[in-house]
């Protein structure tokens, strides 16, 4: 395994949620309270910003080109350059924000919220077709954060930040998550967004813990990647073979930040990535 480099140089305040556009090939990575939308093509080099009206949570793929993005007021939708924004579901909450996402296997968006000030039970997780429709999932978690699915979309896994636990749930015939249980608990730092594997190992980036661990289906602890920064935030396998995995970290609430911090970060040839799902609206 090769040594953690700098993928994309920045100063993101909360740098957040990459995301390899398998289509485009490319990374999508969001600066929440920056609210901008970052792509990188580590093939070219090139860059985009897209800077949205709201803090920005997650933007995610769509499979007809363009994004979605988790704003704070809601769910809406961008077309592929960037135009035609529409909102998909708008819920104005105040005090709350979207906060991390992911594409569920069969394509739909599954989003989450968190009141700025963190407060218990004012965040929820929802998820969201192609229409529109909007189905609460989880209404009392604090930071909804990372979610993802096995590799044969049995079981699905979930971090709310606060509970220092990363929670796994089989996933029922209707495709919602039942017999929540404990997959791990974590004691240094904070687990934040998170991405499985083709081993269907669940990857977690510990806010304050300055790592990334990697977890067996089992919750066994058996990697962990020490990094240079305070706080990752993220972290998403990309690259034409998904192998290199992307660190998204931030830099606010840090009296001295690592010159790192804010920056996307990568560690050449960690593993094997999944494709991701592209969202089907």
């Amino acid at each position: 395994m090769s040594a953690i480099e700098v993928a994309v140089r920045e100063q993101a305040a909360l740098g957040e949620g990459p995301t390899w556009d398998t289509a485009r090939q490319r990374l999508i990575w969001v600066d929440i309270l920056g609210s901008r939308v970052h792509t990188y093509d580590p093939a070219s080099g090139r860059r985009t910003v897209m800077v949205t009206e709201q803090h920005v949570g997650a933007a995610k793929p769509r499979a007809g080109g363009g994004l979605v993005v988790n704003l704070r007021d809601g769910v809406a939708l961008y077309g592929p350059e960037g135009q035609d924004f529409r909102w998909l579901h708008r819920e104005v909450v105040p005090g709350r924000r979207g906060n991390d996402a992911a594409v569920a296997p069969d394509g739909t968006l599954w989003a989450g919220t968190m009141r700025y000030d963190e407060a218990a039970g004012g965040g929820t997780l929802s998820r969201f077709s192609a229409d529109g429709t909007a189905e609460a999932v989880l209404d009392d978690v604090a930071v909804s954060n990372g979610t993802g699915w096995s590799p044969d979309g049995r079981l699905m896994y979930y971090v709310d930040s606060p509970t220092r636990r990363i929670d796994v749930f089989d996933v029922g015939e209707d495709q919602l998550p039942v017999n929540r249980r404990t997959l791990a608990t974590v004691e240094d730092g904070f687990p934040d967004g998170l991405t499985v594997d083709a081993d269907g190992c669940v990857w977690v980036a510990l806010w304050d813990g300055g790592a990334v661990r990697r977890y067996t289906p089992s919750g066994e602890l058996d990697r962990v990647v020490e990094l240079p920064v305070r706080r990752p935030t993220a972290c998403a396998f990309g690259g034409a073979d998904l192998t290199d995995l992307y660190i998204t970290t931030a830099c606010t609430g840090l009296e001295a930040p690592h010159p790192m911090s804010g920056s996307v970060l990568v560690l050449p040839g960690a593993g094997k990535g999944l494709p991701q799902p592209a969202f089907a609206g």
